[in-house]
């Protein structure tokens, strides 16, 4: 082979090689690319069943195993065909209650026509099924044609106001206060809880209060037993050993945004909900269907 050939040769076979590290290195990208995309759909669309226990040594013997769903933050998000992977799983937890605490509806995206009936229809040929408004549908307006809409298709909308729940022949008394961002004049968390003692005495009672960073300066002293709360969502992005990255008020390392809290003798349960405000997303945070078993302790 004369000099001349084996120059050109030598040439041919490191171009080859140059341009199979480049094939190789546009692979590992794409791959790459591909694992994040499939990352990210799964921590924003991919549901979780949270199981947890909430005991309690007062409460009533009656209740010793009830099994709640908690559910919050919707934000008009949907999973599965039609919604159906979501009812399916609450479906399968045989919650003795639902409770819904708020932001059904996104404010930046706006409302979706049918939306909270369908939700209201499905969850409450489950169980009953209670609701509190967040912070978006006050910002979207038109809440009491909302609460209306929930009651006709069979939700029971707590407005500052409380229900006995009976099971066993004892009593459990639920409370649910409206979004502070609700009407100047509309009673107080504070005259909620008055009002509660005035008509049960010392009761065990739950609070449903959407916004879970609430709990530590003004719900905690209540009195109620158990404050459920979504508003959080998690803190968006969660980090082994943090509370979340960023609150949905976009403060730095939060806390209070999911599973349990106790301050003052009363205790906070915090659900990282289930959609996403606007164009916020979630990682290593996936939607979430909190079902709590309350035992007597």
């Amino acid at each position: 082979m004369s000099e001349r050939r084996k120059r050109r040769h030598g040439r041919s076979r490191r171009e080859y090689r140059h341009r199979m590290l480049w094939l190789r290195r546009l692979l590992g990208v794409a791959l790459f690319l591909l694992f994040c995309a499939a990352f990210f759909r799964w921590s924003n669309h991919s549901l979780q069943v949270a199981k947890w226990e909430a005991a309690f040594p007062d409460l009533p013997e009656g209740f010793d195993g009830c099994r709640v769903a908690v559910l919050s933050d919707f934000h008009g998000a949907s999973f599965g065909l039609d919604g159906r992977a979501l009812y399916r799983k609450v479906a399968r937890q045989k919650p003795d209650y639902i409770l819904l605490l708020g932001d059904l509806e996104d404010s930046f995206r706006g409302p979706v026509e049918g939306y909270p009936e369908t939700l209201a229809r499905e969850f409450s040929a489950l169980a009953p099924t209670y609701y509190v408004t967040g912070n978006h549908e006050w910002a979207i307006g038109d809440v009491p044609e909302l609460k209306e809409r929930l009651t006709v298709n069979g939700v029971r909308v707590l407005s500052n106001e409380f229900v006995a729940l009976e099971r066993g022949g004892d009593v459990v008394v639920l409370a649910g206060i409206d979004d502070p961002n609700g009407y100047a004049d509309q009673k107080s968390p504070e005259g909620v809880a008055a009002d509660l003692y005035a008509a049960y005495g010392d009761p065990f009672w739950i609070l449903l209060a959407h916004r879970n960073n609430l709990f530590p300066t003004k719900y905690c002293y209540l009195g109620a037993d158990l404050v459920l709360s979504g508003h959080a969502h998690g803190g968006l992005i969660r980090f082994p050993f943090t509370d979340g990255l960023v609150s949905t008020d976009r403060t730095w390392f939060p806390s209070w945004t999911a599973g349990f809290y106790e301050k003052n003798a009363s205790r906070l349960f915090v659900t990282r909900g289930l959609g996403n405000a606007g164009k916020t997303f979630r990682l290593f945070n996936r939607p979430e269907i909190a079902v709590l078993t309350f035992r007597k302790a």
